[in-house]
């Protein structure tokens, strides 16, 4: 079995080096270009997808519409959880990384970015970009609605998808897709790779690459990769590691 985990393509904001959370931002073109190439990356591995799932936001959406024309997957078949929505930024949501570097310190940001369990500041009830405002949300149980996320929140909200997910798909010789996001991602790679939290804080996923987790009949991780060179991807994940620094 094959699982393979992408994250969605550069949205407007990755562009702008915002936190995006769960703003609903659409890629640019380069992002467009990187759901292609994804798409043209998991066609020369010569598989069969049994299921797609990806989030509600729409920088992930617009991914997965791109890569199931390329890969001829039934539109209809595609699954869609809110779980895998990103870390909501709390009020963090929309500032410039490099300019709340500025203002509160590299470490002070690095900490809200990175750490495992300390949220960044949380958004008030009456903030007009707290997800209750958004119908796009109304669906979901107003208890689970976050003000701001860790990660740690994130892999808290992501285990009730990833136990269903793992019930319903994981079967021997088919393989999966999902298409999330960095935080969200982030939680799964922790799970499959059994990592600390201390291991997990330096994982950075970049946008548009496949990570490829290949099992064993047992649905132990054989080996896992990403579907890119080694040399761009160093750069790839270069550029997440130096966002937010004050420049």
């Amino acid at each position: 079995m094959k699982l393979i985990l992408l994250r969605h393509g550069e949205s407007q904001w990755n562009l702008e080096n915002r936190f995006t959370g769960w703003k609903d931002v659409s890629l640019t073109e380069n992002g467009i270009n990187e759901a292609i190439f994804s798409a043209e990356q998991i066609n020369k591995l010569n598989i069969s997808i049994e299921s797609i799932t990806t989030s509600i936001l729409k920088r992930a959406q617009q991914t997965t519409e791109i890569l199931i024309d390329i890969l001829n997957y039934p539109k209809e078949e595609v699954k869609v959880d809110w779980r895998l929505n990103e870390r909501h930024y709390g009020a963090l949501q929309g500032l410039n990384k490099s300019e709340t570097a500025k203002k509160y310190g590299e470490e002070q940001v690095k900490i809200w970015r990175r750490s495992y369990d300390t949220p960044p500041p949380m958004l008030s009830e009456d903030d007009k970009r707290h997800p209750k405002f958004d119908n796009k949300f109304n669906f979901i149980d107003s208890k689970n609605l976050p003000s701001g996320e860790s990660l740690k929140m994130v892999i808290d909200r992501l285990i009730p998808f990833w136990e269903t997910f793992k019930k319903n798909n994981f079967q021997f010789d088919k393989n999966h897709l999902i298409v999330a996001h960095s935080n969200s991602l982030r939680a799964i790679v922790k799970i499959l790779d059994e990592l600390s939290e201390e291991e997990i804080i330096s994982i950075n996923i970049p946008t548009g690459v496949p990570l490829v987790y290949n099992f064993d009949k047992n649905f132990n991780v054989i080996d896992k990769f990403y579907l890119i060179d080694d040399a761009i991807l160093k750069e790839k994940q270069n550029i997440i590691t130096n966002q937010g620094k004050a420049k």
